[in-house]
């Protein structure tokens, strides 16, 4: 799952959706996913959003129930989660900034009636690095039942993304992302956003999947959220967009390897620490080694 170099290639840079995620700071794809996955997926979770205590706190809210780990909840949510078109929209978005993109969160939340309106956030918020150029993350909200104005659509102000976050008030007005099932509302790490109120006697549930930067400390932190004995089932590209691979060059290393040496269990031997460069730097170290071979230089270091 590594992130072209050459970005301009990609389908999402010259898809609508793409064009749309980078001018707007979101978008919204209709229909991304058959309504029966949702709500399959839908019953998978219903267990555990009986059995959740609604949060506390102004922001996440009181009349809201929130839960993560999605992965194991649900056998459906690695569909969800590794959705091309949307893998291809992250790498655009995020791809100028890292070498490969990561799963941040996968959450269900159900807003209950009389949850008040969220207040208005951008998620990058979460980290203190510079604003206004780099994007950090990208979000997917998925509803699980419809979107609507009464219920607690996700609000999102356009075009409030990237250097526009520099400025207090937003620009444009902002819209309601009425949704049914089966559409992927977008939107950036930058883009301000928040939850509408919930007016009417249902629940509004839906799942948001983010992915940031891969060299980032993520949301939801996957290593205990999948340990080693859950995340080997994994087919090999979500655990390494979980959190199973090296972001290179060597970051996120166990013993100097790729975490996923311990899908067979914690070794019994030492482990030998073996590079994980990306190919220009393995490029450069190949010439400078063969440099100071060539001149009869000690290498040992």
């Amino acid at each position: 799952m590594l992130v072209h170099p050459d970005l301009a290639g990609r389908p999402a840079h010259h898809s609508t959706a793409g064009r749309e995620l980078l001018q707007q700071g979101y978008t919204i794809l209709r229909g991304a996913a058959p309504a029966s996955l949702l709500c399959r997926l839908a019953q998978d979770l219903e267990p555990r959003f009986a059995a959740t205590p609604f949060c506390e706190g102004g922001f996440y809210g009181e009349r809201t129930k929130r839960f993560g780990r999605l992965l194991i909840r649900s056998p459906l949510m690695g569909e969800l989660v590794m959705h091309r078109e949307i893998l291809d929209l992250a790498e655009l978005a995020l791809g100028n900034w890292c070498e490969r993109i990561q799963l941040n969160l996968a959450q269900a939340i159900e807003l209950h009636p009389g949850a008040l309106a969220q207040f208005p956030h951008r998620d990058q918020d979460m980290w203190q690095g510079a604003l206004g150029d780099v994007e950090y993350l990208m979000n997917v909200m998925w509803p699980l039942t419809p979107f609507t104005e009464d219920n607690g659509a996700t609000i999102i102000w356009p075009r409030s993304h990237g250097v526009e976050a520099l400025i207090e008030e937003p620009k444009e007005a902002p819209v309601v992302t009425e949704a049914e099932p089966g559409d992927a509302i977008i939107f950036l790490g930058s883009t301000l956003h928040g939850a509408g109120g919930n007016r009417t006697v249902d629940v509004r549930r839906g799942i948001i999947i983010s992915y940031c930067l891969g060299w980032l400390k993520p949301y939801e932190n996957q290593w205990l959220a999948y340990p080693p004995a859950l995340a080997k089932d994994f087919p090999p590209d979500l655990a390494a967009l979980a959190g199973y691979a090296q972001h290179r060059p060597n970051l996120g290393n166990f013993e100097g390897q790729c975490p996923s040496v311990l899908f067979g269990g914690y070794p019994a031997e030492p482990l030998a620490a073996i590079d994980a460069l990306r190919p220009d730097q393995d490029a450069l170290l190949a010439n400078y080694v063969a440099a100071q071979r060539e001149g009869g230089e000690d290498l040992a270091a």
